[in-house]
């Protein structure tokens, strides 16, 4: 029995996710990974789109995979205490993608798995930052809203604008084949 379907997206995941992974890694190395918003915090980090992008795409396994990458360089170049901790700097990462799949296939909704994805995030570390003591419940509630909420917007707007152009693009070149 030929399965050539199958190897052809398990490659396709794969590549997906090194890609996306790779994106990941710049954005946090770069300025780039972060977009200027007009509030306290100054900035909303967009390093965990590609993970988000990932669970939509390709499901919560490459998603997944994406957000360890992007936990695993946290953890590695830990500019803080907090990611020293490679509880918190991987395990909520990892979750990103997985939880942005799955909200994406319950509502149909791009938006709200970019919402939820980026809520994992900031509701993830910072609940296990609190939990493991390297951060008071205060101090964790301003940084939600100070820098989580803009975060959710930007990544509703970039994910949804992404996400859209590659499914076109897909669709395109769908029609071309044939």
């Amino acid at each position: 029995m030929n399965n050539t379907k199958g190897t052809v997206r398990h490659v396709r995941s794969l590549a997906v996710a090194g890609v996306l992974g790779a994106i990941s890694i710049v954005l946090g190395m770069t300025p780039l990974g972060f977009i200027p918003v007009p509030t306290a915090a100054g900035s909303a980090t967009i390093m965990h789109i590609p993970a988000v992008l990932a669970g939509l795409l390709e499901g919560p396994i490459t998603g997944g995979l994406v957000g360890l990458i992007f936990g695993l360089h946290s953890f590695i170049r830990m500019g803080s205490p907090l990611f020293a901790d490679p509880v918190i700097a991987v395990l909520p990462r990892i979750m990103i993608g997985v939880v942005a799949h799955y909200s994406f296939r319950l509502t149909g909704s791009v938006a709200v798995a970019a919402a939820l994805g980026t809520l994992t995030n900031t509701v993830g570390v910072l609940g296990l930052a609190v939990l493991r003591g390297y951060i008071a419940v205060p101090v964790a509630w301003g940084i939600a809203v100070t820098h989580g909420l803009p975060e959710v917007v930007v990544a509703v707007l970039l994910t949804t604008l992404v996400y859209k152009s590659l499914k076109k693009r897909e669709g395109e070149s769908d029609a071309s084949c044939y």
